[in-house]
C-alpha cells in the first residue's frame, strides 16, 4: 500500500503514499524569499522519491513570523521564488504543497517589530516569553483575509495545494485551545466558538482557490509540547467540521505513531480520525516513523499517507531505499558534514543542535 498511488478529492495524485512533514529549519533569507539553501534542501527529497513535500511553515503576515530565516508567502514579491520552488519540485513528480501558518503568541517582536497578539493574554513561566495582546475583531478578519491571499499565492506559484497549520500551538492551535481561548464574542469559549477561525480560514482558502486545489489542515489531538488545552474528542470533532468545510486531509501530528491515546489507552489515534471522516477525506500521520516497518503500521491502523520528518533529514532517499522493506535508515547521531551531504544547510544544522542527540559535532 505504501507504494500505491493516492489521489486526493482535488484530483491531484501522490505518487506514492510518503509525505516529507513541514520542519523548521530557517533557511530562507531575513526577508522571507526564498534561498538557494532551502530549494536545495527541498529538491534533494523530491529527487529522493517523496510523494508529497510540504514546504516549511511559511507566514501569512508579517505580524506572524516566528522565527528568522521563516519563508514567507505574505507578499506577491515572493513569488518568483515560490514559483522557481513548485517547479522544481513538479517536475520530480511530487505533489507540492506550502505550510500556511500565523505564529501568534509564538511570533516575535524582534522579528515583526509589533507586540504578539492571539486569542486572549496569558503569562508563561518561561524565559523570553513575550505577554500577548487578544486579538480584536479586526485583527481575526485580517488574518482569515491572509490566509485566503497566502493560499492564492502559493496556487498562482504553482503548488498543488497548502496545509494550514493548525498544531503545534501556533494561533490556529492557539483559538482552538481551551485554555488559552476563553473569548465570549464568539470567537471563543466553547467548541464552536474556538473551532472558528480555522474553519473561517479553510472555507475563504477553499472558496479562493477552487475545487482543483488540494487543501488540507494539520491537527494536535492532545497535549504536547507547545500544543496546550487540546481535548481528544473536541478535536476530532473539528476534523470532522473541516471535512464538512471541504478539506482534501486532515494530517494528525502524534508524535509517536505508536502510542495510544492519552485520553482513552486502549484506542489508537489514527483508527479515532480515520472513523470520525468521511471515506473520500484522507488521513496523514506523522510521529517518529523511521522505518518501512513504522509506515506499514500506520497505513495498517488507517492512515491513506504518512509524513516523514528527521528521518527524511538524515535519509534524503527514505522513499527510494524503503522500496527493500529490510532496508534499515541511518539514525542519529549524525555530523554536520553528513548533514550537509544531504543538502541541510549550515543554518539548518545549527537549529537541529537543539535536539539532544542529533548532531554528533
Amino acid at each position: 500500500m505504501l507504494y500505491q498511488p493516492y489521489t486526493f478529492k482535488s484530483g491531484a495524485t501522490m505518487p506514492n503514499r510518503i509525505a516529507l512533514a513541514a520542519m523548521t529549519n530557517q533557511q530562507s533569507h531575513a526577508d522571507g524569499q526564498l534561498s538557494d539553501d532551502e530549494y536545495a534542501w527541498l529538491g534533494r527529497r523530491a529527487d529522493g522519491g517523496f510523494g508529497m513535500i510540504a514546504t516549511c511553515a511559511a507566514n501569512v503576515s508579517l505580524d506572524g513570523k516566528a522565527w528568522p530565516g521563516e519563508l514567507g508567502i505574505d507578499r506577491d514579491d515572493e513569488l518568483p521564488g515560490l514559483t522557481r520552488l513548485a517547479t522544481r519540485l513538479t517536475v520530480r513528480g511530487t505533489l507540492p504543497v506550502v505550510q500556511i501558518f500565523h505564529g501568534g503568541v509564538r511570533a516575535a517582536q524582534a522579528l515583526t517589530g509589533e507586540q504578539v497578539w492571539s486569542a486572549s493574554t496569558w503569562q508563561e513561566d518561561k524565559p523570553g516569553f513575550e505577554t500577548p495582546r487578544a486579538a480584536t475583531i479586526a485583527d481575526i478578519e485580517r488574518v482569515i483575509a491572509q490566509f485566503g491571499d497566502a493560499a492564492a499565492r502559493a496556487q498562482r506559484a504553482g503548488f498543488a495545494g497548502v496545509e494550514l497549520h493548525g498544531a503545534h500551538g501556533y494561533l490556529l492551535s492557539q483559538f482552538l485551545s481551551s485554555t488559552m481561548n476563553p473569548r465570549t464574542d464568539g470567537w471563543g469559549g466553547d467548541l464552536a466558538g474556538r473551532a472558528r477561525l480555522v474553519r473561517e480560514c479553510t472555507r475563504l482558502v477553499r472558496a479562493r482557490c477552487g475545487k482543483a486545489f488540494t487543501v488540507g489542515v494539520r491537527l494536535s489531538l492532545e497535549d504536547f509540547g507547545n500544543a496546550r488545552g487540546m481535548d481528544l474528542d473536541d478535536n476530532l470533532q473539528v476534523a470532522a467540521w473541516l471535512a464538512e468545510d471541504g478539506v482534501d486531509f486532515i494530517h494528525i501530528s502524534l508524535w509517536d505513531v505508536k502510542r495510544m491515546t492519552k485520553k482513552r489507552p486502549a484506542e489508537h489515534p489514527i483508527a479515532l480520525t480515520r472513523a470520525i471522516l468521511p471515506p473520500d477525506v484522507a488521513v496523514i500521520a506523522a510521529g517518529t516513523i523511521w522505518t518501512r516497518a513504522d509506515a506499514d503500521e500506520a497505513l495498517g491502523r488507517g492512515a491513506d499517507a504518512i509524513a516523514i520528518a528527521r528521518a527524511a533529514i538524515i535519509n534524503p532517499d527514505w522513499p527510494d531505499q524503503a522500496r527493500d522493506p529490510a532496508w534499515q535508515p541511518q539514525r542519529p547521531p549524525v555530523t554536520r558534514a553528513e548533514l550537509h551531504a544531504r543538502a541541510v544547510s549550515p543554518e539548518f544544522s545549527g537549529y537541529l543542535r537543539q535536539f539532544r542527540g542529533l548532531i554528533a559535532d
